[in-house]
């Protein structure tokens, strides 16, 4: 099996790699195989933290993560919400980035400790957009009969395009003005039926691209299909929890709040603030939860990374990556996770009494930021103002 359909199973010659694994989807989850585990890792990641890699990566070998993307589609398909949908193949797709990120920058094909890295013209190929794009020489002059296809790095000791061309078409079919105004095309270079981007831009068009593969014929039929009600049955507890997870998440909103007062906060938003402030690196799902939080309050990227004194730190392009992910959505995408969700995760610290009667971290806030009454936002004195 190639290891890298482990890291990216929606590939087309992934599909091959499972039919030649000669085990069913369906014969893996009537016996509770470990691939089941990472796909219900898979999808949870996904509805809480919009990442589905795994918590401890060596645990599973490349069969059973190739084998739990199958199942994690199974089990998407059985949460029947919409929202299940988008938030899996979103998070697929931003793992996928992530990974494409490292895999193009490699100097060599990670031989050496056993991996498969993709290549930009293999996920081109994959895609059907090695003929739409082509490199911009290093120059900067956009050289126009730079062939498509060829080298994306060409002679240059290992260092990469800045900026690609795109043909028209593709551009348009992928990028989205929701986006923000940089990708309308008024504000790119446009010619000869080409879009000039830079290389992180041609990252964000591939990642749609992604997105749009894994959310294709999501969700399908699965009760009412040969060996479909077993499979429902079998998958019944871990669909249940998952529903549960995606409830969390929809229970609570930021409403109008308009100001900013970190004294304010939660008590678990107080302490993962002190943490990061305090050159803490936090794990995943607490940098999620405190970066959420603060994008549903209405902070920007230069906010959250000043209200954590990340600025200049290594975990600066991070978080503003993270923020600038979380609010493509206006923040509704993924919301704070709930309280319950915080306690499972173990970030829910030194409750008060006013956690006794509420069930979110936004509640909490909002009944605080009531109760004060006439405050001033943490963004004016943080500009001076």
């Amino acid at each position: 099996m190639d290891p890298l359909y482990a890291r990216y199973p929606f590939f087309e010659g992934a599909r091959e790699a499972v039919r030649e694994a000669d085990i069913s989807p369906a014969a893996l989850i009537a016996e509770d195989a470990p691939a089941v585990e990472r796909a219900t890792e898979r999808v949870e990641r996904a509805l809480m933290e919009g990442t589905i890699a795994a918590e401890e990566p060596r645990r599973w070998n490349d069969r059973e993560r190739l084998l739990s993307y199958p199942i994690a589609r199974i089990l998407v398909s059985l949460i029947e919400t919409p929202a299940a949908v988008e938030k899996y193949a979103t998070a697929e797709a931003t793992t996928a980035r992530e990974r494409f990120t490292a895999d193009f920058a490699a100097e060599d094909d990670f031989q050496s400790t056993g991996r498969t890295r993709a290549s930009l013209e293999q996920v081109l190929r994959e895609f059907d957009l090695e003929a739409a794009v082509r490199p911009e020489p290093l120059d900067g002059e956009g050289n126009r009969d730079t062939p498509r296809g060829g080298s994306r790095s060409g002679d240059r000791g290992g260092r990469g395009p800045t900026h690609y061309w795109i043909e028209l078409g593709s551009y348009l079919e992928l990028a989205d003005t929701d986006w923000g105004e940089r990708w309308r095309l008024v504000n790119r270079e446009v010619a000869d039926g080409e879009v000039r981007v830079p290389a992180e831009g041609l990252l964000r068009l591939l990642e749609a691209a992604v997105e749009r593969r894994v959310a294709a014929g999501l969700p399908f039929e699965v009760r009412g299909t040969d060996g479909g009600d077993a499979i429902a049955e079998a998958l019944s507890d871990a669909v249940a929890e998952l529903r549960s997870l995606l409830d969390d998440h929809e229970t609570a909103g930021a409403g109008q709040i308009e100001t900013v007062v970190p004294a304010l906060f939660p008590p678990c938003m107080r302490a993962l603030v002190r943490r990061a402030r305090g050159d803490e690196t936090l794990a995943a799902h607490a940098e999620f939860s405190l970066v959420s939080f603060l994008v549903a309050l209405g902070l920007d990227a230069d906010d959250v990374v000043t209200l954590l004194d990340a600025d200049e730190s290594d975990d600066d392009a991070r978080i503003r990556t993270r923020v600038e992910y979380l609010a493509e959505s206006d923040g509704t995408q993924y919301p704070p996770p709930s309280c319950a969700t915080m306690k499972t995760y173990g970030t829910c610290v030194d409750p008060d009494e006013r956690c006794e009667t509420i069930s979110h971290p936004l509640s909490y806030y909002t009944d605080a930021l009531r109760e004060a009454g006439d405050v001033r936002d943490w963004r004016e004195t943080a500009s001076g103002d």
